[in-house]
């Protein structure tokens, strides 16, 4: 009888980028592979390929208690059908809620810490209950990978996590899948922002800095890809001002970033808090860009300053503006060089082998155990 390896997550489409590596080789070694996730066009890939599906609808951004507390019910029911071997979860609800069900059923889990989200540094009441949900929903957990050493210290040394537990390179970057660029010419300078369109993404200062900058230097360009959050829809308004007055350019949602990363010399990440390890910091370095982010947990691993690209303290817009500047007057030739640094530096540490090999090996020493 074949082994069954469950994934449990919040977006098939997230699934489908960061962990199509490790789903493929489960499959090709003769693993069931199940994913139970919200459907989107993804799933129907990952079903191709010749995973089995259950709907999970999570809602990514809701903080009812109550409601999230309905997924350990819906996670047991999925449990008791699909009879894992071991079950592999991702980001906070999945991490928390299907680490409880498998705890019920005394089945083994692998969690993934994708990042602690802001609910861990922001209302105390908020904290204290993500704090004992992730004691339960940890505690059997055989292991836990942590993306940056501060969420890893933040859970250890709170013995909310007392088992087994290693730090990993985010998700890895496919260094075939994001190949080197060549660095766009001297004289078409753009820096690009990436990600969804909310605050805790830190977008007010992307726009604000860019306004500061474009009056300096009109011939430089910001570009903004991603979509408005729902819960924010002010965003509308305040992006096509920006767009009316010429500070950004808005090029919505793109389902293939790559083309807008090849014209850009540098990224831009001012988000708050919350990540992981940024995928989208990684991706673009590895194609030999410049990275300007937060000085937060998830974001400064992926730059050495002045090396291949500059931290500021976060929410500071003044600051963010004086990184920018600094890039901007670099020569040509030292922001190229900060491109190819960018890709030394994601093929020395954050190649995705090291991730799947250490999926792998987890998953292994649990069916040895068995």
């Amino acid at each position: 009888m074949k082994k069954k390896v469950l994934l449990l997550g919040n977006h098939g489409f997230v699934i489908y980028n960061f962990r199509k590596e490790l789903i493929q080789r489960l499959l090709k070694d003769g693993y069931d592979v199940y994913i139970s996730l919200p459907y989107d066009e993804k799933v129907d890939v990952m079903v191709s390929w010749g995973c089995k599906f259950v709907e999970t609808n999570v809602d990514r951004r809701g903080t009812n208690p109550a409601t999230d507390l309905k997924l350990v019910g819906h996670y047991v029911k999925i449990l008791k059908e699909i009879k894992p071997d071991v079950v592999l979860t991702y980001t906070i609800k999945p991490n928390l809620y299907g680490g409880i069900a498998c705890r019920i059923l005394n089945i083994p889990c692998i969690n993934n810490i994708t990042g602690l989200g802001s609910g861990f540094s922001g209302n105390p009441a908020l904290k204290f209950l993500l704090t004992s949900l992730y004691k339960v929903g940890l505690k059997k957990s055989k292991c836990v990978f942590f993306q940056n050493t501060e969420d890893m210290n933040t859970l250890v040394k709170n013995k909310i996590v007392k088992g087994p537990y290693e730090l990993i390179p985010g998700s890895g970057v496919n260094l075939n899948q994001y190949e080197f660029m060549e660095f766009p010419a001297e004289d078409n300078l753009n820096f690009i922002f990436i990600g969804r369109i909310m605050k805790d993404k830190g977008i007010d200062q992307y726009l604000e800095a860019a306004k500061l900058v474009k009056t300096k230097y009109p011939e430089v360009n910001f570009n903004v890809i991603g979509f408005i959050e729902k819960s924010q829809l002010h965003y509308n308004e305040l992006i096509e001002e920006y767009v009316k007055e010429g500070f950004i350019n808005y090029l919505g949602y793109q389902s293939d970033v790559k083309p807008f990363i090849q014209e850009a010399s540098c990224l831009i990440q001012p988000s708050h808090g919350g990540e992981g390890l940024s995928n989208v910091l990684l991706e673009t370095a590895a194609t030999g860009r410049a990275l300007i982010a937060s000085d937060i947990p998830g974001c400064r691993e992926t730059i050495d300053e002045g090396v291949n690209g500059y931290t500021f303290d976060k929410k500071n817009t003044n600051v963010l503006r004086e990184k920018i500047e600094k890039f901007i007057n670099l020569s040509y030739i030292e922001k190229k060089m900060m491109g190819h640094n960018s890709r030394e530096k994601v093929e020395k540490e954050f190649s995705r082998d090291i991730v799947l090999n250490s999926y792998l090996k987890e998953i292994n020493k649990i069916f040895i155990i068995k």
